[in-house]
This record gives structure tokens, sequence and C-alpha cells, in this order.
């Protein structure tokens, strides 16, 4: 007898900072998206794929839902936005301490979906705050997250709700179990050897963009873009040219710093995890250009891949 083979897109949408490229990495077992402490770290729809031999789960981790500012970010918003059109099973995150009614908007449209939809209130380790009185803080801890849950149950009535910690892997298992009994029966949609849609020259950029998140402050991180322009492989090492844009002269002196010490640290660092995660030796060259306000510019946004076609 031929056995069930089941296989769905599973896309994962909510608010900015939320944990949503956590979760995702925690379910793909790959680290396949940026997460940082920073708000916005994900631009892009990014697809991470589970594959076993009854089963292919296509996971998409999206931007943070946000009321755009520029035409990055309405890229971003469309990004999010055509998660909810393709999803056999959508997974909704939150945390701990947002604001439920923060982009109703969005929420909106969630609540008209005929798909499952799984709340997921994450970051629950941070309700753990006063050890003093053991007794009372689980109480307190206890009666914060039924109120939580509460809350959006009025909010999503049709939805499941499940309280989890991504950066810890609780509730994770009992997430994918439940996502394994919701996926539809249907054939593998890509290759079972695949693990996602993007290919290695946007990692790159992923990682190096990473770095810069991490190591400056301020507007810097969101007013930067990382092109590969080089990628060359063989069997034992990747030549790679980058060159990393930003809007202005000022903010080129700030990516290079003094006397190229920034700019050789971002380096460093981004070829250490480049060879981690290539397993192999890395020579990588990093270039700074001016690309005077390209997140206004749809001809330059579409450049960099962010318009949906």
């Amino acid at each position: 007898m031929n056995s069930v083979h089941k296989a769905g897109f599973v896309n994962i949408v909510g608010n900015p900072n939320v944990g949503k490229s956590t979760l995702m990495n925690q379910l793909v077992g790959e680290r396949i998206s940026i997460a940082t402490f920073k708000a916005q770290t994900t631009r892009h729809r990014i697809m991470g794929i589970v594959n076993k031999p009854e089963m292919q789960i296509v996971f998409s981790d999206t931007p943070g839902v946000l009321k755009p500012n520029y035409k990055l970010q309405e890229s971003m918003l469309a990004f999010s936005e055509s998660a909810l059109q393709d999803a056999d099973i959508l997974l909704y995150v939150t945390d701990v301490v947002e604001n439920p009614e923060k982009n109703m908007d969005f929420l909106g449209k969630v609540q008209q979906m005929d798909i499952p939809v799984i709340l997921l209130i994450n970051k629950i380790d941070e309700l753990a705050d006063d050890t003093s009185n053991t007794s009372r803080s689980a109480i307190s801890s206890q009666a914060r997250l039924t109120h939580i849950v509460e809350h959006w149950h009025d909010l999503l009535p049709k939805a499941e709700i499940l309280p989890i910690s991504a950066k810890n892997k609780f509730g994770v298992d009992i997430l994918l179990k439940r996502i394994q009994e919701l996926l539809p029966e249907s054939p593998a949609y890509f290759d079972k050897d695949q693990l996602t849609d993007k290919p290695a020259r946007f990692f790159v950029s992923e990682i190096i963009r990473e770095k810069i998140l991490l190591y400056y402050d301020k507007e810097i991180p969101y007013s930067v873009e990382v092109v590969v322009e080089q990628f060359k492989e063989t069997d034992k090492n990747i030549h790679i040219n980058v060159v990393i844009y930003v809007e202005r002269e000022s903010q080129k002196g700030i990516i290079i710093g003094h006397q190229g010490v920034a700019l050789k640290k971002v380096s460093t660092e981004a070829r250490k995890a480049l060879e981690k995660f290539f397993d192999k030796a890395i020579y990588l060259e990093t270039f700074v250009k001016v690309d005077k306000d390209w997140r206004s510019s749809e001809r330059e946004l579409d450049n960099f891949g962010y318009n949906l076609g």
C-alpha cells in the first residue's frame, strides 16, 4: 500500500522583533534567516525547506509588518502580505510584551483567513521575572500568560494558541508535530535535497548585512544594501567580491571607519561566518559605494530584488 505524502507552505508572519527568524531557524534546523536583537532585520521572504520521506514542509520567514515610511518598507510589507495568499498553514507570531492591537489592518486580514492559523506567543521565558518569592512569581507569570492568551483568543477566535520560547526551543517540537498533522496531502514542491529557494549569493549578502547590523548603530544598518558582484567557487575555496551600498557619503565614512578599521572588522567576522556556512576557505573583498537614497528609488529596489514581480 502506498503511504500518503504530505506537503505544504507554512508561512510565518507578525510584527517586527517578535522572534520570527529565530523560530524559522529552529523549525528548519539550519541558520536560514538573520536573527538579531534589532527590528526590521528580515527584508525578503525567505524559504526554508524541511524534508522527510513522507512529507515536505516549506517554511517562509517574512519581514516584520509595519506601516511603510519609504519604498523599501513598502516592498517589505508586500512580502509579508504575499505570505497570506499562498499559505496552507499560517503561523502568526507575537510575544509577551507586544500590544495585541498593533497593526490591526494586517491582523484583520489574518482574521478573514480560512486556513489553519496558529498563534504563537513567543518569549514566554521572559515572564519568569520575580524570583525573590517563587510561589508568587509563578502565580504572577501564569496569570499574565493567561491574560495574554485570553486577549488573543478574542482577537483571533479561530486560531490555535501555543505559548513558546523560540530561543530556548520550548514548544517548538509540539508546534512541529501539530504542523505535520495539519499539512495537506500533496507531492513535494521542491527537490527533496533542497534546503531553500535562495541562491548562495543571497546568503553571502545576508551574512554580511547581519554583521553590519551587529556592529553599527542607529540608521546605518538600515541604509545599507549588500550586493555580491563575484562568486567563484572551486572544490576548496570561494572567491567573493562584495559591494556595500549606502545612501550618503557620511555613511560611507562610518562604514569604512578610521584607517579602514571598521570595515576590516566586519569583513573578518563575515569571512569567518561564511567559512562556517559553506565549509570552505573564503577569500572576501569588500568595497563601499554611495547609491543616493536607494531605499526610495523604484529602479534601485528593482535592481536589488525587492519588488515583487
